[in-house]
């Protein structure tokens, strides 16, 4: 059975590309949880040059409001335990030779119904992202029923699946939007 025009594997494909932003940019947003993806934006002057936290350290979550950065040459703990610091997220870590410790401090009630409004924002783009996926699948199915290449049911059965396509990945979106709005509430 050929699609005709359109690829739908292709347009679902694009849709979970929003889907796998959107967790990317969720697993950014601090919970009163240790996550070790919390310090993977943080860069290090390194060696002449600005290098991912990963890349000089290994980060594990021993506890659950406690990370441990093990930094791997001697020499980079100052500079690793600067750029923790500077990075913005409020955190303080505290040296122990090569090893940082890390706590995450409790979030207050203000700070997690911010973070939920700033995760619906996450969610709402992806939305829009998977929207406009849908909405070029249907011009395109559409422009080649009018050029003749294909018949209206043909269009009706196409146009059926890219909304199918559309609701189900919607449907993720909400789901995971879900589970981060849980783990961003519990206290």
């Amino acid at each position: 059975m050929s699609t005709g025009p359109i690829d739908i594997s292709d347009l679902k494909r694009r849709m979970q590309g929003a889907v796998n932003v959107l967790k990317t940019e969720l697993s950014g947003l601090r919970t009163g949880r240790a996550s070790a993806s919390l310090l993977e934006p943080i860069q290090v002057d390194a060696y002449g040059s600005h290098m991912p936290l990963n890349q000089v350290a290994s980060v594990n979550v021993p506890e659950p409001r406690l990370l441990s950065v093990q930094v791997w040459d001697r020499g980079m703990v100052a500079a690793v335990e600067k750029a923790i610091r500077d990075s913005n997220l409020g955190l303080n870590p505290q040296t122990e030779g090569q090893v940082l410790r890390v706590r995450i401090p409790e979030l207050t009630q203000d700070r997690r119904q911010e973070l939920v409004k700033v995760a619906h924002k996450y969610a709402e783009a992806a939305r829009v992202s998977v929207r406009h996926v849908r909405r070029d699948g249907l011009d395109t199915i559409k422009k080649a029923e009018k050029d003749g290449e294909m018949s209206s049911d043909d269009l009706d059965r196409l146009a059926d699946q890219v909304q199918k396509a559309t609701d189900q990945l919607i449907a993720e979106i909400d789901q995971v939007l879900s589970a981060k709005e849980k783990e961003i509430l519990a206290v």
